[in-house]
């Protein structure tokens, strides 16, 4: 007799159903864009229009199925693609973390990190390399959870505790990091295309949700290695499978003098950096002095870029990768080709936003949905509150952070602009709420790599296995991320350089 399944099985049964039915993200954004067309053209119909807040200009709706419409079509479409901001910005951050990740020392990084970890430490560590690991994007996801499953083997700890505390870091804490990474370029990028629809000056930086990154990363490294520890290894219990144990990945020559001349070689380049940043007139600071704004921020792609072609050209030349100059530019277009999947998709999202953004849709859509928000007196942080859920759950459909804020931004960033509410601000709501159930969307693509890592362990592993382990990481990291947005909102502390929660 076939087992019944449970209310949660079957609720997923069709959250995989439904999200089986949606198009492929790029094609996600071809139809939408053709939606844009035809509502732009509905809208025109009825002689919609809308007060410009900034200018009080009376903007029309403008149909896209019109003479201007087509032309704009058809001479913006190459515009269009090359001028969408995050393109260029994660593009460039790749030749540089992809340069490291190619000849091996963000591999080295993370493996030493974990092995000599103090055994009272470990689960920390696991969850902290896991939360710092987004610096390689989703390499961390593939490399971080199955090492982590070894090493709590080899201590003699349940390995799909080791596994589920990596997966958890690595992809439940995907935002999080010390440093800037590729993801805050990224999300800046389509935030500062989405906050333009109002102020055509404004700008969203790289940097504007560092400090609360910072604060994530260690806080989210308690919360995950107190979880593990305290409800998922007793949950799992002694560890009595016949597991076969993996061999060590062969270690690079000369591996540790590589690192070693690596970290001297990053320091160097911090100390030029800062020296040069505070002696007098310097041409990173701005005219007080300062840096906030300054041309420091303004340039913070091409340091941080700098900073990862130096220690990895280091790392690579110590360790025989790198033997000639050639050699950093095949690395370089590696990293590229593994980012031709984003390239192709973002044509299609840039097409949309710019159709969005020309037809004032975007300014329509913000200025009326701000109005009917304070006329319900629905604003903030319930409102903020809200939207964090709205996202999370829409993480079940849409599993891709960069697509998904592409569609959210030009509607939730200025609409909060209107609000008063700083863009980065809105950024860091989106943030949280599209890492925290990741782990635990049947979609997500690693699921299945995961649930893979975890049968070599328990044969008997199932989706209701991975469920129920990773479910608990995700609603408290989601818990904890409200909790961190709600001290740093009602302290007024900063989330960046500068960036607080209101304009």
């Amino acid at each position: 007799m076939k087992e019944k399944k449970g209310l949660f099985q079957r609720f997923l049964d069709v959250v995989e159903r439904v999200g089986n039915k949606l198009p492929d993200p790029f094609m996600l954004f071809v139809g939408l864009a053709v939606f844009m067309i035809i509502i732009s053209w509905v809208f025109s119909l009825f002689n919609a229009s809308v007060v410009h807040p900034g200018d009080g200009e009376i903007l029309e709706i403008k149909s896209l199925i019109s003479g201007e419409g087509l032309q704009f079509i058809l001479t913006s479409m190459l515009d269009n693609f090359t001028g969408f901001a995050p393109l260029g910005l994660v593009l460039v951050m790749m030749l540089g973390i992809g340069l490291a990740e190619k000849v091996g020392l963000l591999d080295y990084t993370v493996r030493k990190t974990i092995l000599k970890s103090p055994p009272a430490l470990l689960t920390y560590t696991v969850v902290f390399v896991g939360i710092m690991g987004n610096l390689a994007s989703d390499a961390a996801i593939v490399l971080i959870p199955p090492l982590a499953a070894l090493v709590f083997y080899k201590v003699g700890r349940h390995p799909l505790a080791g596994l589920t505390a990596g997966f958890a870091g690595a992809g439940a804490g995907f935002t999080a990091n010390l440093f800037i990474a590729g993801t805050d370029a990224l999300l800046a990028g389509i935030s500062t295309e989405a906050a333009q629809f109002l102020d055509e000056s404004f700008t969203v930086t790289p940097v504007d949700n560092w400090y609360f990154n910072i604060v994530s990363v260690f806080v989210l490294t308690f919360v995950g290695g107190l979880l593990t520890t305290k409800f998922i290894e007793p949950r799992l219990g002694k560890y009595e499978g016949d597991a076969l144990e993996e061999e060590d990945a062969e270690e690079l020559p000369n591996a540790k003098k590589g690192f070693i001349f690596a970290v001297i070689a990053g320091l160097v380049y911090i100390a030029i950096v800062f020296v040069t940043i505070i002696i007098p007139n310097s041409p990173l600071a701005n005219e007080d002095g300062g840096i906030i704004p300054s041309p420091f921020l303004d340039g913070i792609i091409p340091i941080i870029l700098f900073f990862f072609i130096i220690i990895g050209v280091t790392f690579g030349m110590t360790v025989g990768k790198i033997k000639t100059s050639k050699d950093i530019a095949q690395y370089m277009a590696e990293s590229i080709k593994d980012m031709s999947s984003y390239i192709v998709l973002v044509f299609a999202i840039a097409q949309f936003t710019a159709y969005f953004n020309w037809s004032n849709l975007g300014t329509w859509v913000a200025v009326n949905g701000a109005e009917f928000l304070t006329d319900i007196n629905f604003t903030g942080m319930p409102l903020i509150i809200g939207y964090i859920i709205f996202t999370a759950l829409l993480n079940f459909l849409i599993t891709s952070g960069s697509a998904k804020w592409a569609i959210e931004a030009p509607i939730f960033i200025p609409m909060f602009m209107q609000l008063g509410y700083h863009p980065a601000f809105t950024q860091v709501a989106y943030r949280v709420a599209d890492s925290s159930t990741n782990i635990i969307t049947p979609l997500f693509p690693y699921m299945v790599i995961i649930l893979a890592f975890m049968q070599r362990y328990d044969k008997k592993a199932s989706i209701g296995t991975y469920i129920s382990l990773m479910l608990p990481y995700s609603l408290v990291f989601l818990l904890t991320w409200i909790i961190i947005i709600l001290i740093f909102f009602y302290a007024g502390i900063p989330y960046g350089p500068g960036i607080y929660s209101h304009l």
